[in-house]
């Protein structure tokens, strides 16, 4: 009795061990959005030396913010901001303008932590250059080459959400090549709930096109330009350069129903991997076996 119940343990542990190299697989889940922080209320944030709009024309629905360089130079005016304009020190637009140097630090270093986030997730899809023309669903992707576009005339870059709200897209542009390239008039249309806040673009620098209807949140390490009369859904966020505008219109993109948040901490990939065959192959299969071996003992004693 004793030799059958170890020996039935034993064929349960086995199993159990064979449960566990089959979760040894990576099974990857849906990535998780990017967290912004406290840079996610900004639809324009930047660094140095400025942030520009010939004309003053352009309609921005966010925050704008500038630092380290002082607020002097965001030649944003109140008029076109539905938000708040922050800067580092008593210097910038009036009546709205609100100085506050440690709330600037902060997004700052969350555009940071975003931004090295975004550049470390997997697993990566390799796509090419050119984007128009070509349908994705939710993943992380880089270039073929060392550049991102959608030119002028492929077509719309469509984003797939197959129905999930929570779908994330992350692009990334390596920092050898010139970054993310939009020609006039190029599209970027969502459908099936793919949504604008949860699309990212990580690059180096990012030229928008004119009347171009663009989506996602751009980070930038450098800077981003914005040509006459393109539409934004998303936000314009250059780490150390500036973001240039010429008539056009930038809305900070909210999540419906998806408020979730990334918590991997910046710098660490985010692989996407799931423990879910270990909680249901690995442990119900050794649960199993060991009622199977209790019934057989219980057995052998009524039988003696």
């Amino acid at each position: 009795m004793k030799r059958s119940f170890i020996s039935t343990l034993g064929a349960g542990i086995t199993i159990f061990i064979a449960a566990l190299a089959f979760t040894a697989t990576p099974a990857f889940a849906a990535q998780s959005t990017v967290n912004l922080g406290t840079s996610s209320p900004f639809a324009i944030l930047a660094g140095t030396p400025n942030i520009t709009d010939a004309g003053n024309t352009s309609v921005i629905n966010g925050n704008v913010g500038l630092s380290p360089a002082t607020g002097a130079d965001i030649g944003i005016l109140c008029s076109q901001v539905t938000g708040t304009i922050y800067s580092v020190d008593a210097a910038g637009p009036l009546p709205c303008r609100v100085t506050d140097g440690p709330l600037m630090v902060t997004a700052k270093n969350n555009l940071t932590n975003a931004y090295i986030n975004a550049a470390g997730r997997t697993p990566l899809t390799t796509v090419s250059t050119e984007l128009g023309g070509q349908t994705l669903v939710a993943g992380v992707y880089d270039s073929a080459s060392t550049t991102l576009g959608i030119t002028a005339g492929a077509g719309a870059l469509v984003l797939d959400g197959q129905n999930d709200p929570s779908s994330v897209f992350i692009f990334q542009a390596p920092f050898s090549g010139t970054g993310l390239t939009v020609g006039a008039g190029s599209t970027v249309t969502l459908i099936n709930g793919a949504q604008a806040c949860n699309v990212f673009w990580r690059v180096d620098t990012a030229s928008i096109g004119t009347t171009a209807n663009f989506v996602g949140t751009i980070l930038a390490l450098n800077s981003i330009s914005v040509n006459n009369g393109a539409t934004i859904n998303g936000r314009l966020l250059a780490r150390n350069g500036d973001v240039t505008l010429i008539n056009d219109t930038i809305t900070a993109s909210v999540c419906a129903g998806n408020d979730t948040s990334d918590n991997t901490p910046p710098g660490l990939p985010d692989t996407g991997e799931s423990n879910t065959r270990l909680l249901l192959v690995g442990i119900p299969s050794l649960l199993i076996v060991l009622a199977f071996a209790i019934t057989l003992v219980v057995r052998k004693r009524h039988s003696a």
